[in-house]
């Protein structure tokens, strides 16, 4: 009986055309070009919370991929902040391996944030 009543609302038009969508729309994926050599593409993002914090109070992880080389750079962290980013960013990632080309993000605030705008205006 679901089954019949799913196929009559969808077959029927002005139940289309006046039940509001409640769900956004997914957005089409765009493919990613395979970057030309090591450290040239590398992805960025926050992980967690994580239940129980650490002996530190970590609860969560950043991590720094390298899209050709799969290369990982993750690191425990209290918080998911633009701060917490930026200091991974200089001290675990430039400062150790050299200033990346291109980061993916996923365009949180952490990532949106002025203190990493300006980083990275610093980096060129």
């Amino acid at each position: 009986m679901i089954t019949d009543i799913r196929n009559h609302l969808n077959s029927c038009l002005p139940c289309a055309q006046n039940n509001h969508r409640r769900q956004k729309l997914l957005g089409a994926l765009k493919p990613i070009k395979l970057p030309e050599g090591i450290w040239k593409l590398l992805s960025m993002d926050f992980h967690g919370p994580i239940a129980p914090a650490s002996k530190q109070g970590n609860r969560y992880i950043i991590s720094l991929t390298d899209i050709l080389s799969k290369f990982v750079i993750t690191k425990a962290v209290r918080d998911c902040s633009a701060t917490t980013a930026v200091k991974f960013l200089i001290n675990d990632v430039i400062l150790k391996y050299g200033t990346p080309t291109c980061i993916l993000t996923d365009n949180g605030t952490h990532f949106t944030a002025q203190i990493m705008n300006n980083l990275f205006q610093h980096l060129g």
